[in-house]
Protein backbone atom coordinates (compact mmCIF):
# COMPACT_ATOMS: atom_id res chain seq x y z
CA UNK A 1 0.00 0.00 0.00
CA UNK A 2 1.51 3.65 -0.94
CA UNK A 3 1.64 6.34 1.07
CA UNK A 4 -1.41 9.03 1.79
CA UNK A 5 -2.26 11.42 -0.50
CA UNK A 6 -0.95 14.91 0.75
CA UNK A 7 -3.50 17.86 -0.21
CA UNK A 8 -1.51 20.80 -0.27
CA UNK A 9 -3.93 23.97 -0.26
CA UNK A 10 -1.84 24.93 -3.51
CA UNK A 11 -2.96 21.82 -4.82
CA UNK A 12 -6.56 21.99 -3.50
CA UNK A 13 -6.73 25.70 -4.72
CA UNK A 14 -5.31 24.90 -8.52
CA UNK A 15 -7.33 22.05 -8.91
CA UNK A 16 -10.47 23.54 -7.90
CA UNK A 17 -10.12 26.78 -10.40
CA UNK A 18 -9.62 23.99 -12.68
CA UNK A 19 -12.42 22.49 -12.22
CA UNK A 20 -14.27 25.67 -12.26
CA UNK A 21 -13.20 26.80 -15.52
CA UNK A 22 -13.80 24.05 -17.81
CA UNK A 23 -16.84 25.37 -18.94
CA UNK A 24 -17.30 27.91 -21.80
CA UNK A 25 -17.88 31.12 -19.84
CA UNK A 26 -16.31 32.83 -16.55
CA UNK A 27 -18.20 35.00 -14.31
CA UNK A 28 -16.19 38.17 -13.85
CA UNK A 29 -15.10 39.55 -10.62
CA UNK A 30 -17.45 42.19 -10.50
CA UNK A 31 -20.62 42.66 -13.25
CA UNK A 32 -18.93 45.35 -15.81
CA UNK A 33 -15.26 44.13 -15.62
CA UNK A 34 -13.25 41.45 -16.89
CA UNK A 35 -13.02 38.18 -15.87
CA UNK A 36 -10.39 36.68 -13.08
CA UNK A 37 -8.81 33.93 -11.97
CA UNK A 38 -7.22 32.74 -8.60
CA UNK A 39 -3.30 32.90 -8.14
CA UNK A 40 -2.95 29.70 -6.50
CA UNK A 41 -0.59 29.70 -3.42
CA UNK A 42 -3.03 32.39 -2.29
CA UNK A 43 -6.54 32.91 -3.61
CA UNK A 44 -6.23 36.81 -4.82
CA UNK A 45 -8.00 37.15 -7.91
CA UNK A 46 -6.41 38.38 -11.36
CA UNK A 47 -8.40 39.63 -14.60
CA UNK A 48 -7.34 37.10 -17.29
CA UNK A 49 -5.73 40.32 -19.29
CA UNK A 50 -2.73 42.34 -18.04
CA UNK A 51 -0.48 44.72 -19.84
CA UNK A 52 3.19 44.45 -21.39
CA UNK A 53 5.11 47.43 -21.63
CA UNK A 54 8.07 45.77 -23.85
CA UNK A 55 8.88 48.09 -26.77
CA UNK A 56 5.72 50.39 -26.77
CA UNK A 57 7.07 52.10 -23.71
CA UNK A 58 10.53 52.51 -23.99
CA UNK A 59 9.49 56.30 -25.43
CA UNK A 60 12.07 57.90 -23.27
CA UNK A 61 11.65 61.71 -22.42
CA UNK A 62 9.17 62.16 -25.05
CA UNK A 63 6.91 63.96 -23.47
CA UNK A 64 4.13 63.38 -25.36
CA UNK A 65 4.75 59.65 -25.74
CA UNK A 66 4.89 59.43 -21.76
CA UNK A 67 1.35 60.84 -21.88
CA UNK A 68 -0.30 58.58 -24.53
CA UNK A 69 1.74 55.72 -22.31
CA UNK A 70 -0.28 57.01 -19.56
CA UNK A 71 -3.44 57.60 -21.29
CA UNK A 72 -3.42 53.57 -22.01
CA UNK A 73 -2.68 53.02 -18.31
CA UNK A 74 -5.61 55.33 -17.52
CA UNK A 75 -7.93 53.37 -19.40
CA UNK A 76 -6.29 49.94 -18.93
CA UNK A 77 -7.66 50.78 -15.14
CA UNK A 78 -11.12 52.33 -15.72
CA UNK A 79 -11.65 48.86 -17.86
CA UNK A 80 -10.99 46.95 -14.74
CA UNK A 81 -7.39 46.03 -15.28
CA UNK A 82 -4.93 45.45 -12.97
CA UNK A 83 -1.58 43.70 -13.89
CA UNK A 84 1.41 45.39 -15.59
CA UNK A 85 4.65 43.75 -16.12
CA UNK A 86 8.14 45.33 -17.40
CA UNK A 87 11.21 45.01 -16.68
CA UNK A 88 14.89 46.82 -16.53
CA UNK A 89 15.86 45.38 -20.04
CA UNK A 90 12.71 47.35 -21.48
CA UNK A 91 14.85 50.62 -21.61
CA UNK A 92 12.89 53.19 -20.33
CA UNK A 93 9.71 51.41 -19.94
CA UNK A 94 9.84 51.47 -15.89
CA UNK A 95 10.21 55.01 -16.14
CA UNK A 96 7.92 55.62 -18.36
CA UNK A 97 5.13 53.21 -15.77
CA UNK A 98 5.97 55.23 -12.99
CA UNK A 99 5.59 58.85 -14.48
CA UNK A 100 2.11 57.33 -15.39
CA UNK A 101 1.07 56.06 -11.89
CA UNK A 102 2.49 59.23 -10.41
CA UNK A 103 0.26 60.95 -13.43
CA UNK A 104 -2.67 58.56 -12.24
CA UNK A 105 -2.61 59.39 -8.37
CA UNK A 106 -0.93 55.96 -8.31
CA UNK A 107 -4.56 53.17 -8.63
CA UNK A 108 -4.89 51.24 -5.68
CA UNK A 109 -6.07 48.57 -7.92
CA UNK A 110 -2.13 47.91 -9.69
CA UNK A 111 -0.52 44.89 -9.45
CA UNK A 112 3.21 45.54 -10.57
CA UNK A 113 5.06 43.12 -11.80
CA UNK A 114 8.61 43.16 -12.73
CA UNK A 115 11.83 41.65 -13.19
CA UNK A 116 15.54 40.95 -11.99
CA UNK A 117 17.50 40.49 -15.31
CA UNK A 118 21.26 40.84 -14.23
CA UNK A 119 24.10 37.86 -14.26
CA UNK A 120 25.77 39.49 -10.91
CA UNK A 121 23.83 37.90 -8.72
CA UNK A 122 24.95 40.14 -6.00
CA UNK A 123 23.87 42.87 -7.51
CA UNK A 124 20.33 41.41 -7.68
CA UNK A 125 19.13 43.35 -5.04
CA UNK A 126 20.51 46.81 -6.31
CA UNK A 127 18.57 46.49 -9.73
CA UNK A 128 15.56 45.60 -7.82
CA UNK A 129 15.59 48.38 -5.89
CA UNK A 130 16.47 50.68 -8.98
CA UNK A 131 13.45 49.25 -10.57
CA UNK A 132 11.05 50.02 -7.37
CA UNK A 133 12.18 53.60 -7.37
CA UNK A 134 11.76 53.93 -11.15
CA UNK A 135 7.90 53.08 -10.74
CA UNK A 136 7.57 54.63 -7.79
CA UNK A 137 5.72 52.45 -5.64
CA UNK A 138 6.78 50.76 -1.80
CA UNK A 139 7.08 47.24 -3.18
CA UNK A 140 6.22 45.24 -6.02
CA UNK A 141 3.14 42.17 -6.08
CA UNK A 142 5.85 40.17 -8.42
CA UNK A 143 9.63 39.75 -9.00
CA UNK A 144 10.37 37.23 -11.28
CA UNK A 145 13.61 36.02 -12.56
CA UNK A 146 13.97 37.18 -16.17
CA UNK A 147 14.91 34.38 -18.74
CA UNK A 148 16.13 32.01 -15.90
CA UNK A 149 18.94 34.27 -15.84
CA UNK A 150 20.98 33.62 -12.92
CA UNK A 151 18.63 31.81 -11.37
CA UNK A 152 20.07 29.38 -8.52
CA UNK A 153 22.07 33.23 -7.14
CA UNK A 154 18.23 35.18 -7.44
CA UNK A 155 15.75 32.97 -6.18
CA UNK A 156 16.96 32.55 -2.79
CA UNK A 157 17.18 36.78 -2.64
CA UNK A 158 13.76 36.52 -3.70
CA UNK A 159 12.57 34.53 -1.35
CA UNK A 160 13.98 36.01 1.63
CA UNK A 161 12.72 39.62 0.70
CA UNK A 162 8.66 37.78 0.01
CA UNK A 163 9.61 36.43 3.69
CA UNK A 164 10.62 39.77 4.96
CA UNK A 165 7.15 41.31 3.60
CA UNK A 166 9.26 43.14 0.37
CA UNK A 167 7.43 41.61 -2.50
CA UNK A 168 4.15 39.22 -2.65
CA UNK A 169 5.36 37.06 -4.89
CA UNK A 170 8.07 35.31 -6.99
CA UNK A 171 8.39 33.69 -10.28
CA UNK A 172 10.49 32.97 -13.24
CA UNK A 173 10.12 33.42 -16.88
CA UNK A 174 10.89 32.49 -20.07
CA UNK A 175 9.62 33.29 -23.71
CA UNK A 176 10.18 31.96 -27.10
CA UNK A 177 9.72 28.25 -26.27
CA UNK A 178 13.21 28.78 -24.73
CA UNK A 179 14.99 26.44 -22.21
CA UNK A 180 11.71 24.43 -21.09
CA UNK A 181 13.27 21.45 -19.14
CA UNK A 182 15.13 23.50 -17.52
CA UNK A 183 11.88 25.59 -16.47
CA UNK A 184 10.50 22.62 -15.40
CA UNK A 185 12.90 21.64 -13.26
CA UNK A 186 12.74 25.08 -11.15
CA UNK A 187 8.71 24.17 -11.07
CA UNK A 188 9.27 21.31 -9.39
CA UNK A 189 11.59 21.95 -6.79
CA UNK A 190 11.19 25.51 -5.81
CA UNK A 191 8.22 26.95 -4.52
CA UNK A 192 7.24 29.20 -7.09
CA UNK A 193 4.04 31.42 -7.33
CA UNK A 194 4.39 32.42 -10.90
CA UNK A 195 6.33 31.38 -14.22
CA UNK A 196 5.36 33.56 -17.47
CA UNK A 197 6.05 31.82 -20.54
CA UNK A 198 4.76 31.71 -24.36
CA UNK A 199 1.38 30.32 -25.44
CA UNK A 200 -0.60 31.17 -28.46
CA UNK A 201 -2.66 29.47 -31.30
CA UNK A 202 0.83 28.43 -32.64
CA UNK A 203 2.80 28.06 -30.09
CA UNK A 204 1.44 25.25 -28.12
CA UNK A 205 4.39 23.68 -26.67
CA UNK A 206 3.74 24.53 -23.14
CA UNK A 207 -0.07 22.69 -22.93
CA UNK A 208 2.17 18.69 -23.25
CA UNK A 209 4.12 20.18 -19.92
CA UNK A 210 4.34 23.28 -18.79
CA UNK A 211 0.68 24.04 -17.98
CA UNK A 212 0.08 21.04 -16.80
CA UNK A 213 2.94 20.85 -13.93
CA UNK A 214 2.11 24.45 -13.34
CA UNK A 215 -1.50 23.04 -12.23
CA UNK A 216 0.21 20.43 -10.25
CA UNK A 217 2.40 22.20 -7.99
CA UNK A 218 -0.48 25.47 -7.80
CA UNK A 219 1.60 28.56 -9.78
CA UNK A 220 -0.19 30.94 -11.47
CA UNK A 221 0.76 31.19 -15.09
CA UNK A 222 1.39 34.52 -16.77
CA UNK A 223 1.40 34.06 -21.05
CA UNK A 224 4.03 36.31 -22.92
CA UNK A 225 3.37 36.75 -26.71
CA UNK A 226 -0.21 35.95 -27.23
CA UNK A 227 -0.04 37.76 -30.78
CA UNK A 228 3.92 36.54 -31.79
CA UNK A 229 4.07 40.43 -31.16
CA UNK A 230 1.90 40.91 -34.17
CA UNK A 231 2.89 38.19 -36.49
CA UNK A 232 -0.01 36.13 -35.70
CA UNK A 233 -2.12 38.59 -36.33
CA UNK A 234 -0.95 39.64 -39.36
CA UNK A 235 -1.13 36.06 -40.47
CA UNK A 236 -4.99 35.76 -39.89
CA UNK A 237 -5.93 39.19 -40.90
CA UNK A 238 -5.45 37.72 -44.72
CA UNK A 239 -8.70 35.77 -44.14
CA UNK A 240 -12.47 37.37 -42.88
CA UNK A 241 -13.15 36.48 -39.01
CA UNK A 242 -15.46 33.43 -39.34
CA UNK A 243 -18.64 33.95 -38.60
CA UNK A 244 -19.09 31.21 -35.85
CA UNK A 245 -16.48 33.74 -33.87
CA UNK A 246 -19.37 35.57 -32.84
CA UNK A 247 -20.32 32.51 -30.79
CA UNK A 248 -17.66 33.39 -28.44
CA UNK A 249 -18.24 37.03 -28.50
CA UNK A 250 -15.34 37.90 -30.76
CA UNK A 251 -15.30 40.57 -33.14
CA UNK A 252 -11.87 41.16 -33.97
CA UNK A 253 -8.93 38.24 -34.98
CA UNK A 254 -6.95 40.11 -32.02
CA UNK A 255 -9.79 38.95 -29.38
CA UNK A 256 -10.38 35.70 -31.18
CA UNK A 257 -6.23 34.90 -30.39
CA UNK A 258 -6.67 36.15 -27.05
CA UNK A 259 -9.53 34.48 -26.49
CA UNK A 260 -8.18 31.25 -27.17
CA UNK A 261 -5.10 31.72 -24.69
CA UNK A 262 -7.31 32.81 -21.98
CA UNK A 263 -9.79 30.45 -22.24
CA UNK A 264 -7.38 27.94 -21.02
CA UNK A 265 -7.92 26.86 -17.65
CA UNK A 266 -4.40 26.65 -16.64
CA UNK A 267 -3.58 30.37 -17.93
CA UNK A 268 -4.11 33.07 -14.81
CA UNK A 269 -3.45 36.05 -17.02
CA UNK A 270 -2.41 36.99 -20.58
CA UNK A 271 -0.32 40.25 -21.28
CA UNK A 272 0.13 42.15 -24.22
CA UNK A 273 1.89 45.18 -24.84
CA UNK A 274 0.32 48.09 -26.88
CA UNK A 275 0.72 51.69 -27.06
CA UNK A 276 -3.03 52.50 -28.21
CA UNK A 277 -6.09 52.89 -26.20
CA UNK A 278 -8.25 51.32 -28.59
CA UNK A 279 -6.18 48.13 -27.98
CA UNK A 280 -5.92 48.03 -24.74
CA UNK A 281 -9.80 48.27 -24.64
CA UNK A 282 -10.05 45.52 -27.35
CA UNK A 283 -7.66 42.80 -25.15
CA UNK A 284 -9.67 43.62 -21.96
CA UNK A 285 -12.78 43.02 -23.68
CA UNK A 286 -11.65 39.92 -24.72
CA UNK A 287 -12.01 38.99 -21.14
CA UNK A 288 -15.80 39.73 -20.93
CA UNK A 289 -18.78 37.68 -22.45
CA UNK A 290 -18.42 34.03 -23.74
CA UNK A 291 -15.17 32.33 -23.51
CA UNK A 292 -14.56 29.14 -26.02
CA UNK A 293 -15.00 25.91 -24.06
CA UNK A 294 -12.88 22.96 -25.78
CA UNK A 295 -14.40 22.02 -28.90
CA UNK A 296 -14.39 25.61 -29.91
CA UNK A 297 -10.69 25.82 -28.82
CA UNK A 298 -9.88 22.59 -31.09
CA UNK A 299 -12.09 24.19 -34.22
CA UNK A 300 -9.91 27.98 -33.21
CA UNK A 301 -6.73 25.90 -33.39
CA UNK A 302 -7.67 23.99 -36.83
CA UNK A 303 -7.90 27.34 -38.28
CA UNK A 304 -4.90 28.32 -36.84
CA UNK A 305 -2.92 25.53 -38.23
CA UNK A 306 -4.16 25.76 -42.25
CA UNK A 307 -2.42 29.21 -42.20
Amino acid sequence: MGPPLQITRRRLLGALAALALLGPRLAPAREDGPATRPIPSSGERLPLVGLGSWITFNVGDDRAARDACAEVMANFFRAGGQLIDSSPMYGSAQEVIGYGLAKLGHPARLFSADKVWIADGAAGRRQMETSRQRWGIPRFDLLQVHNLLAWPAHLPTLFAMKAAGQLRYVGITTSHGHRHDEMARIMASQPLDFVQLTYNLVDREVEQRLLPLARERGIAVIVNRPFQRGALLSKLGRQPLPAWAGEIDCTSWAQFALKFVISHPDVTCAISATSRVDHVLENLGTATGALPDQAMRSRMAALAARL
